[in-house]
């Protein structure tokens, strides 16, 4: 039940952020083991004065084209695994929406099953 937030630059058209939506979903889908209609996915647009990011840290040459991608999910998967969704994240974005794969930023959040409420107050992993 991975939570997404992903977050980019203001003024992209609507297929392109579906794109992104569909993207990350079917890595998700590739890697992680997440079933079908399990998406919960935010997306935000940010104006250039509140968007930063560091243009080449760690050797990385990102553009104001860059997305950060949030995934919120149990800690239930392995390092490959995680690797795995990092790398076909990257390739998914590349094919479509065209996005560089130096402009896919993703962070992992993991956190344990009980913490959780899909609804209704109840912690339905727990």
């Amino acid at each position: 039940m991975p939570l997404v937030h992903i977050s980019l630059r203001s003024g992209k058209t609507a297929a392109y952020r579906q794109a992104i939506f569909d993207g990350v979903y079917g890595a998700m889908r590739d890697t992680f083991n997440v079933p079908e209609d399990d998406q919960f996915m935010a997306m935000t647009e940010h104006d250039a004065a509140n968007f930063r990011y560091g243009a080449s840290y760690l050797g990385v040459s990102r553009s104001d084209d860059l997305v950060f991608i949030q995934i919120t999910a149990n800690n239930t998967r392995t390092t490959q695994q995680k690797k795995a969704l990092f790398r076909r994240i990257a390739e998914r974005l590349a094919d479509s929406p065209g996005l560089r794969q130096e402009d896919v930023f993703v962070s992992l959040v993991e956190v344990e099953k009980e913490n959780w409420s899909l609804g209704n107050g109840i912690a339905q992993y727990a």
